[in-house]
């Protein structure tokens, strides 16, 4: 390939990228402005409406954040009377989280995350084009790391 084709295509891949991060930054808009949620909050809605009450813990590893961050959806969650914390009587350090009513109403109106798209959109491709899209990102997210390594 010519190098002049490259930075081409190098800038061609740097253009999609961007492309997707607006996409979900469109989309966090909308849902802010629409719904008042961000799309993590609305990750840990649909999560409760689909799986009923769960732990913190739980909800974290369902929607893939660490505890820490889930803690802080969950305290905007309950401040907008979305979701209540209850403690068990018998161990206080058990906290058992679920929506209230007006938390399923949003959950039941609210778009569907951003990346059920994706995850709808990967399961319609054939295994081969699957593959390619992994290993391409994998060598991507490869690259990253190699230079976050080279400025340490």
């Amino acid at each position: 390939m010519s190098t002049d084709r490259r930075k081409e295509n190098i800038g061609e891949v740097i253009r999609l990228i961007r492309k997707l991060m607006q996409v979900g930054e469109h989309y966090s808009r909308e849902l802010h402005k629409n719904y008042d949620i961000s799309a993590p909050q609305l990750a840990c809605l649909l999560a409760l409406y689909e799986k009923g009450p769960m732990s913190p813990s739980r909800i974290a590893r369902s929607i893939m954040v660490s505890s820490s961050t889930v803690t802080g959806i969950l305290d905007r969650l309950e401040a907008k009377e979305l979701v209540r914390r209850v403690r068990n009587p018998r161990d206080r350090r058990s906290i058992t989280v679920s929506l209230t009513e007006t938390g399923k109403r949003l959950a039941e109106i609210a778009p569907p995350p951003v990346q059920q798209r994706i995850v709808n959109g990967l399961k319609r491709l054939p295994d081969e084009e699957f593959q390619e899209i992994l290993q391409g990102l994998s060598r991507l997210l490869g690259l990253l790391k190699m230079s976050e390594n080279a400025n340490l």
